[in-house]
């Protein structure tokens, strides 16, 4: 069974008043950074933080009543999880959610207060996805697939039926894939109002699945921890396979620092919170300006779930690149008035001292001398160059350091 337009649009009416009908918003920073038209479809304004609640709902919607009676089960480290376990719980239908063993605390949590039962088990997805087959065929339960379904994938192809509505004139839109449910969605229903629309879907390096299963694409499987888990799929779902071979452009593949820095940005000039994978479309213009030049483009911003340490983090080594954060590093005579001597030189170019780390009793600095670790606040990398030099003529030695340990402050 394949989705149609007309699932779509059933779907937006089941939807209707269940989720949020998110905005789409002009953003003029990032327009304005990639000479181009850019408007977000912000999807983590929905009570789950993510898109995967409209198709979670659409087929718990599909069930039966004897299906509903008995219960169902899905597998998922994040989004999906909480997308089945909130609206089963709003429909009444008892469900269990099969975790993989290194799923972070703070989704296990997340999932269980919207009512379900959370079993942890297996190191990986496919893993914990042999469990949850076992368990349903036990107890009867239903699977929720999270993108290899076509009341999934119809469900969220409402996103694109709300964005065309919003704004008809956009020329691109970019999708991040991961199994592929969603850009299918948003691909089918596109495509169909608007034939001439160009979409490129948006996987990470290392975990190019469907570009490999559509174009024959050679890499390196990816194995590490990466920043876009919510996209890091490694066999994509056939049925999205089938409705995206003829109707994407292309597929941009992202890196990991692409990523990064889409978060970073995001954040800190858009005050939009945006986990890894929501920002593959942003990390897309990064990794190919050129090819969205002067267009208008609808980037769907997927998900926020993000976890508040690793944010910190991101926004930190921004900071940290573009000159405005910088740790200095000096070896001083341990003497009475060094730092206040430090201190004057670096106010008297405006710069600001967020922290400081005094280290005497390492083995590898003399005994008369001391290493001073500095944070300082500047607006950009010549103010960091003007207060090295003046510490330089004041007889200090100091350096950058290009790789600071975040934990410093």
């Amino acid at each position: 069974m394949e989705s149609t337009f007309a699932d779509i649009q059933l779907a937006r009416t089941l939807l209707k008043g269940v989720v949020l009908k998110t905005p789409t918003l002009y953003s003029l920073s990032l327009s304005r950074l990639f000479n181009t038209k850019i408007f977000l479809k912000l999807e983590n304004f929905q009570e789950t933080g993510s898109f995967k609640e409209r198709g979670a709902y659409i087929k718990l919607k599909s069930l039966s009543y004897q299906e509903m009676r008995q219960g169902v089960i899905a597998v998922s480290k994040g989004n999906h999880a909480q997308a089945v376990a909130l609206h089963a719980q709003n429909l009444r239908i008892p469900t269990i959610i099969v975790m993989p063993l290194n799923t972070p605390p703070m989704k296990v949590g997340h999932t269980e207060r919207w009512g379900a039962r959370v079993i942890l088990a297996g190191k990986t997805f496919e893993e914990a996805n042999a469990v949850a087959e076992e368990i349903a065929k036990k107890e009867n339960l239903t699977s929720i697939h999270p993108y290899d379904d076509p009341h999934i994938i119809a469900g969220q192809g409402t996103i694109a039926l709300e964005m065309l509505e919003d704004q008809p004139d956009l020329d691109v839109l970019l999708v991040p894939i991961g199994g592929g449910g969603l850009c299918a969605g948003i691909a089918l229903a596109a495509k169909f109002l608007k034939p001439s629309l160009q979409i490129y879907g948006v996987e990470i390096k290392g975990y190019a699945s469907m570009s490999q299963a559509l174009y024959n694409t050679k890499e390196k499987k990816g194995e590490e921890i990466t920043l876009a888990d919510g996209i890091a799929v490694k066999h994509p779902g056939l049925l999205p396979k089938m409705i995206l071979k003829d109707r994407l452009e292309g597929i941009e593949i992202v890196t990991e620092e692409a990523i990064e820095h889409a978060v970073d940005v995001l954040a800190r000039q858009g005050n939009i919170i945006v986990e890894g994978a929501g920002a593959a479309g942003v990390a897309a213009l990064f990794h190919n300006s050129s090819l969205f030049k002067k267009k208008t483009v609808g980037i769907i911003i997927t998900g926020g779930n993000i976890d508040g340490r690793i944010l910190s983090s991101i926004m930190m080594r921004g900071q940290l690149r573009e000159g405005s954060l910088t740790l200095l590093r000096l070896d001083v005579n341990d003497v009475p008035g060094v730092l206040e001597k430090i201190a004057r030189a670096i106010a008297k170019h405006q710069g600001n001292i967020l922290e400081v780390k005094h280290q005497r009793l390492l083995y590898e600095i003399p005994i008369k001398m001391a290493e001073i670790d500095i944070m300082i606040e500047t607006q950009d990398k010549e103010q960091v160059n003007t207060i090295m030099r003046d510490l330089k003529s004041e007889g200090f030695s100091v350096r950058q350091l290009r790789h600071p340990n975040l934990n410093f402050l």
